[in-house]
């Protein structure tokens, strides 16, 4: 079984095109038009081990808001979508990434619900182009999509560049563990049945 998406979202603000695979992890592929955003979803594929393959076109002539945002939710949709039935996952992933003098904790549940906690200080306003509070925003429209709890927690640090790159890192490694197929788990890992 192949377990694979992709997405194409077309709106007036932003088109995206984006294959996720959950378990080949090919070389990513990632444009955004925003240089930090493509270090950060990189990073993600890196840690997770996924196949990640990113092209947008966006209004980044108004900011990178549309653009972040909307990439969240289609990388939420591809998790949806490649994952199916969720039959013999692990659902839950949690992980403690540092990044030099930050900590940050994430913590993932594929319940079939979307709920996010995000924790987090982000002291400096940009990095390069990049508007910094729209990271909360991705991570939105990823819960939402991904029908996932996401609690993202820097527990400490100094850096912004290291806080944000340590909660893409964490997610990885979270959503890796999440997604990761287990034989002794029968049918999905819920006692209502579904999730």
């Amino acid at each position: 079984m192949v377990r694979s998406a992709t997405i194409k979202r077309d709106t007036l603000e932003t088109k995206i095109n984006l294959t996720l695979n959950l378990d080949e992890q090919t070389t990513s592929e990632i444009d955004t038009g925003i240089g930090y955003l493509d270090h950060m979803l990189t990073l993600f594929a890196k840690h997770g081990r996924f196949g990640l393959q990113v092209n947008v076109k966006g209004d980044l002539n108004v900011d990178s808001h549309h653009t972040t945002e909307d990439i969240g939710i289609a990388l939420g949709d591809a998790f949806t979508q490649a994952l199916g039935d969720k039959v013999s996952i692990e659902r839950y992933g949690a992980q403690f990434v540092p990044m030099d003098e930050t900590l940050t904790r994430a913590v993932v549940d594929l319940s079939g619900r979307a709920y996010l906690v995000f924790i987090a200080e982000l002291s400096a306003p940009t990095l390069g182009t990049f508007e910094t509070e729209v990271v909360e925003d991705f991570w939105q429209g990823f819960s939402d999509q991904a029908k996932a709890n996401v609690h993202i927690e820097v527990l400490y640090g100094r850096n912004t560049h290291h806080k944000i790159e340590s909660m893409f890192k964490a997610m990885g490694r979270a959503m890796r563990q999440a997604v990761t197929l287990n034989p002794a788990i029968h049918g999905v890992n819920s006692t209502k049945g579904v999730i």
